[in-house]
């Protein structure tokens, strides 16, 4: 694993030293700010049904901040390496798939782990601007940062894979975020009659629901063994695709 490093380097330079890095994370930063301002407003008028912290991750917003991010750091991870000709340069080189996937995928975990970052301070920023903050649950607020670091590693994977099938960053973007929505769908659609061999798998399956106990400051075992499965297992496929691809 000697060529890790450089390539985790390479990929976080491509991200920060492009001008995709600094848009994605001011268009997020923007709406998730903004989000998170509207909704301190709003509960510190009165009596709310929730408190900021589920509130927050709950939201629409931040659901569309997920969906958004995730593409947008995956879609160039090797699409980009197939459009400007350097995928062979690549894996021609002394590097294994292994350390070339990896590399990736802890760049684009990094970049999106650096995009949430700046949100923890967020409510002392509005404390420091006067704001009257309803009382913080600050187990239920780690709870719903850890659980959006699972999410986002298994999209993350996804997003990974998709690229790599893909020889045009668009087309990995678009795939990635088709395949996402329909993840999020699942246990808020109601199935067909035929599927009710399946249907009682939806609510396992179901992301927003995982969410819900992570923000309410349950950290259920059994979400997050699947979503680091879930990573693991996109991974492994990820590097043997890649794999198979060499030896042609």
């Amino acid at each position: 694993m000697k060529a890790f490093l450089p390539l985790w380097k390479r990929e976080l330079q491509a991200f920060f030293l492009t001008s995709i890095g600094p848009v994605v994370a001011a268009f997020f930063l923007l709406i998730t700010g903004t989000h998170f301002w509207l909704l301190a407003s709003r509960l510190a008028q009165g009596p709310a049904d929730s408190d900021l912290t589920a509130a927050f991750f709950g939201s629409p917003v931040f659901w569309l901040a997920m969906l958004v991010a995730s593409p947008l750091l995956t879609m160039r991870l090797f699409a980009e390496e197939y459009r400007s000709g350097t995928m062979e340069s690549l894996m021609t080189a002394p590097v294994s798939e292994t350390e070339v996937v990896l590399a990736k995928y802890a760049g684009a975990c990094a970049a999106f782990l650096m995009l949430w970052l700046p949100t923890l301070s967020y409510p002392f920023v509005l404390e420091l601007c006067g704001a009257r903050l309803p009382p913080l649950d600050w187990g239920a607020m780690a709870a719903g940062y850890l659980g959006t670091a699972l999410i986002g590693a298994s999209f993350l994977a996804l997003g990974l894979l998709c690229s790599l099938f893909a020889r045009h960053q668009v087309v990995a973007a678009i795939a990635s975020l088709t395949l996402l929505g329909l993840l999020l769908s699942l246990g808020s659609v109601e199935l067909p009659a035929r599927l009710d061999s399946v249907r009682h798998l939806a609510p396992v399956l179901s992301v927003p629901l995982h969410m819900a106990d992570f923000r309410a400051g349950i950290v259920d075992s059994r979400a997050v063994t699947l979503h680091l499965s879930a990573t693991v297992l996109l991974l492994f496929t990820s590097i043997r695709i890649l794999e198979a691809r060499r030896l042609r």
